[in-house]
């Protein structure tokens, strides 16, 4: 059985700041997360630095939600708890 989900992520930024929001929907059950990226000011302004920061700070931040919610679904089969390595 194939399945496909996708993970949609927002970017709002600034001069100085990059936010990234991350959302993903695992069959009945969502999740979001969050990422932000702060330019120093005596740095050249690239954005797509504090675009790719944000971003991976937000999924890695979903990622550890996801870790924590299989390792809950398993205690809820095996009655103890399980911690899972990433």
């Amino acid at each position: 059985m194939a399945q496909t989900t996708t993970v949609q992520i927002t970017l709002e930024e600034d001069e100085e700041h990059t936010e990234a929001h991350a959302t993903i929907r695992v069959r009945d059950r969502d999740f979001v997360a969050g990422g932000r990226a702060r330019r120093n000011p005596r740095d050249p302004n690239v954005p797509v630095v504090g675009e790719e920061l944000a971003v991976a700070r937000a999924l890695s931040d979903l990622s550890h939600q996801l870790l924590a919610a299989a390792a809950e679904t398993i205690e809820g089969f095996v009655g103890h708890q399980v911690t899972l390595e990433e």
